[in-house]
């Protein structure tokens, strides 16, 4: 018995010493960074450059940040956050997913007949999926579960970005395993939709659209906003006039 009453004792001291420890040091609450954490719209995708929403809103409060940085919200909630903060309200560039790949049924083919579990990061496990492209989408639809705005399609075991949904908010990036989703100013025609960075022969075995890095798109461009980096053009959106001449000149339609 005095065992157990004196275990019982040290238990209740360290109890009462630990609630008195977390009212001493306790993190004084900041209602403000509360109320506009509130106003935001809570997925916590990480797209104004924060870790969530919660410290995306203490970084307003501070002064710190801008109040246009939060792509689901979009203007309305871009005018919202100024109006609560007394400020200014910043000009929102509009972005978007974009699928780097072309790789469906009719232009690339599988290599194996994959029978494991539907999901991209357990095929990417196997021989980095059943495709014939070891670049391309798998196809599997992680990107679609992901998507807080059902903004994701699977057509022919391909991705597809439904633009009028989309919300730029950047959730399916980082569940695909192959990295082939970017997220990209919306107002661009053309995007190079490849990411295989394999010679361009070996590239063509694979898919019909791969890019083959023949140098034409970057040629034709005169601003100079297109470089060939391991055998794929890679496009410089800073200095890119959308005027569409890298579409017409691409052999193998990667551009689009």
């Amino acid at each position: 018995m005095i065992g157990i009453i004196i275990v019982i004792s040290i238990a209740l001291i360290a109890g009462l010493l630990l609630s008195i420890s977390s009212i001493i040091f306790a993190t004084p609450k900041d209602e403000k960074v509360e109320e506009l954490t509130e106003i935001l719209p809570g997925i916590n995708c990480g797209a104004c450059g924060y870790s969530g929403c919660a410290a995306y809103a203490k970084a307003l409060v501070k002064k710190e940040t801008k109040n246009g940085l939060c792509p689901p919200g979009g203007e309305e909630l871009v005018l919202e956050i100024a109006e609560f903060l007394g400020e200014k309200a910043s000009v929102m560039e509009k972005k978007i997913a974009v699928i780097k790949c072309q790789g469906h049924a009719g232009n690339t083919w599988t290599k194996m007949d994959y029978q494991g579990y539907s999901t991209c990061q357990a095929a990417n496990l196997i021989y980095g999926g059943d495709g014939a492209c070891q670049y391309s989408c798998l196809g599997k639809g992680d990107c679609q579960v992901a998507c807080p705005e059902n903004a994701i399609a699977i057509e022919s075991d391909l991705a597809i970005i439904i633009d009028d949904l989309c919300t730029g908010c950047g959730i399916c990036t980082k569940t695909c395993p192959k990295d082939i989703i970017e997220i990209l100013p919306k107002k661009f025609n053309q995007h190079v939709r490849c990411k295989n960075t394999d010679k361009g022969a070996q590239t063509r075995k694979a898919c019909k659209t791969g890019c083959i890095g023949c140098m034409r798109c970057k040629k034709v461009c005169e601003v100079d906003a297109i470089t060939i980096k391991n055998f794929v053009a890679v496009m410089d959106y800073d200095k890119c006039t959308n005027c569409g001449e890298c579409i017409d000149v691409c052999p193998v339609n990667t551009i689009a």
